[in-house]
């Protein structure tokens, strides 16, 4: 997200998600539905497999 100067603010206007649910899912405290993945990949990131855009830091 940072390299791509991509903001909780900007994922939050494409989900129709109050900005602060973002930063829960990013922490882990709640997860992101497939479908919002999807969409977050389908607009930021579609040179990434989803699985590896939303893998766990711990897994990579």
């Amino acid at each position: 997200m940072a390299k791509k100067k991509i903001t909780k603010e900007d994922i939050s206007k494409l989900l129709n998600i109050h900005w602060n649910s973002v930063a829960n899912k990013i922490n882990g405290s709640s997860s992101f539905t497939v479908e919002e993945a999807s969409q977050i990949r389908d607009a930021y990131f579609p040179e990434w497999k989803i699985e590896e855009l939303f893998q766990k830091s711990a897994d990579k």
